[in-house]
């Protein structure tokens, strides 16, 4: 399933899920009932912002803002809310 976010759109963590820093996996982790996803270091930077505060397009600003050594990053962090939304870890307003 495809899915489209517009740039006013905002996004958050769906419930059932706690981003916390996992020491053990020196990671930045997706807890949830039945289990674990271990993020890599752009997509917890990508999440930790996913409070439901800023849109879409504040929140690719924060990004760019942030790391400015990566230039555009509309295209991936746009890929990337897509998946997560898809694997049911997101859920735009």
């Amino acid at each position: 399933m495809s899915v489209d976010f517009s740039s006013e759109d905002t996004v958050v963590l769906k419930a059932i899920y706690r981003l916390q820093w996992e020491p053990a996996q020196d990671a930045h982790v997706l807890l949830y009932p039945e289990g674990m996803v271990t993020l890599n270091g752009s997509a917890s930077e990508i999440l930790q912002l996913c409070q439901g505060e800023l849109n879409i397009s504040e929140l690719i600003n924060a990004l760019e803002e942030k790391f400015p050594e990566a230039g555009e990053l509309r295209g991936d962090v746009l890929a990337f809310l897509k998946e997560a939304k898809n694997n049911g870890w997101i859920e735009s307003k």
